[in-house]
């Protein structure tokens, strides 16, 4: 699990990866379609594609003629899950804190 999510977070380090990410949330597309508004190479995107598909971010299929790109959306519950479990741990540190906090004002009000 932690070389995988490793590497997700490694492909989605490049902001050029998180924009075809980003849309083939909304729909499929061929490497043509995802390269149309860069200003790059087919071959360019290509190499994108590639450091997402070995993360399992996305796949490639065959229909036709045509060669989609397809979003694998489950590893998306892999970062979620390992984003959720620090995002709830901070949170518990954060009530401890406050309460902390609120006993110290709550001391401080007593005092003469």
């Amino acid at each position: 699990m932690a070389d995988q999510l490793s590497r997700v977070f490694q492909a989605l380090g490049d902001p050029t990866r998180r924009d075809l990410v980003a849309r083939l949330a909304v729909a499929d597309a061929t490497v043509g379609e995802l390269a149309a508004p860069y200003d790059v190479s087919l071959q360019a995107i290509s190499k994108h594609l590639k450091v997402l598909e070995e993360a399992g971010l996305v796949s490639r299929s065959r229909d036709a003629q045509r060669r989609p790109v397809h979003l694998e959306a489950e590893v998306f519950d892999l970062m979620t899950k390992w984003i959720e479990r620090y995002r709830q741990e901070a949170e518990e540190r954060f009530s401890r804190l406050d309460a902390l906090l609120a006993r110290e004002d709550e001391s401080e009000g007593e005092a003469p």
